[in-house]
């Protein structure tokens, strides 16, 4: 197995997020505990892999995502870190369509090197005041806006808070979190100086799904975007995701899909011996 790591939604080596990323020449994957155990020696938020797929299927590559501990149902960085690759290698040209749980997730790559994710957009269900959401900002250790329910692939919550500083400075208690029924939680804040080049923040925390906090989530954007498109009354934004590694995410909302365009860099290149 070759074995790439890729650094997802940046333009720079060590930023953005990296994704390992193994393209297989065979038209099965092999079975899940193999790829349980190569994701879990990756240990990254996510390990994708691909296999081709025969020109009379829907798709053209099949593509599965695992953290170190569970298989993922969508995940941005690691599908945006895959295109790269095959666009790299020259193992496929212009658009890529991937089947995965999430249905058919498409990628095409522009001639400046970014490369553009077709994703459902993710429902909002807003979540009243509630034991739950109490539980949620005693973890997060600061006061709830707003809270929203996002699925259904991605049975995130989206936590609105005060200002771009108090998502800068969370140290929340991932233990707490931990305990919190859904894949993860996402914070967020409008930014406070739109003329950095970016128009909200977010940060991400995952640790039930073995990610204490993931650097730049792309799937968490397809319920960003409809957010803060509405909150904003425009359909094109720039979320910063401020984590210690940072990544920028174009979003763009297409009614019920929504695009995600970042750039990535490949860092290592190596091949699994065992």
């Amino acid at each position: 197995m070759r074995i790439r790591i890729v650094d997802a939604f940046t333009e720079h080596p060590f930023a953005g997020n990296p994704a390992g990323v193994v393209l297989l020449d065979t038209d099965s994957f092999p079975d899940d505990g193999r790829l349980q155990q190569v994701a879990a020696e990756v240990n990254l938020a996510e390990t994708a892999f691909a296999h081709p797929l025969p020109q009379t299927a829907e798709a053209d590559w099949a593509l599965r995502w695992f953290t170190p501990v569970t298989e993922a149902p969508m995940c941005g960085h690691a599908t945006l870190a895959t295109a790269h690759v095959l666009k790299t290698t020259g193992a496929a040209t212009g658009t890529v369509r991937f089947a995965t749980l999430s249905g058919v997730l498409s990628a095409t790559a522009d001639d400046g090197g970014s490369i553009t994710l077709d994703f459902p957009t993710a429902s909002l269900t807003a979540l009243p005041v509630s034991q739950k959401t109490a539980e949620v900002a005693g973890a997060l250790g600061a006061e709830i806006v707003s809270a929203h329910h996002a699925g259904p692939h991605i049975d995130d919550l989206l936590i609105e808070l005060a200002d771009e500083k108090t998502v800068r400075a969370l140290a929340p208690d991932l233990a707490s979190l931990k305990r919190i029924s859904h894949r993860g939680v996402i914070v967020t804040a409008a930014a406070e100086d739109p003329t950095r080049g970016y128009d909200f923040v977010s940060r991400m925390f995952a640790p039930a799904v073995g990610i204490d906090e993931d650097p730049v989530t792309g799937s968490a954007h397809t319920a960003l975007a409809p957010y803060w498109s509405a909150w904003f009354g425009r359909d094109e934004l720039t979320g910063l995701q401020a984590s210690a590694r940072t990544g920028l995410v174009r979003t763009a909302l297409r009614g019920d899909r929504t695009l995600l365009t970042g750039g990535a860099v490949t860092v290592i290149d190596g091949e699994l011996l065992a």
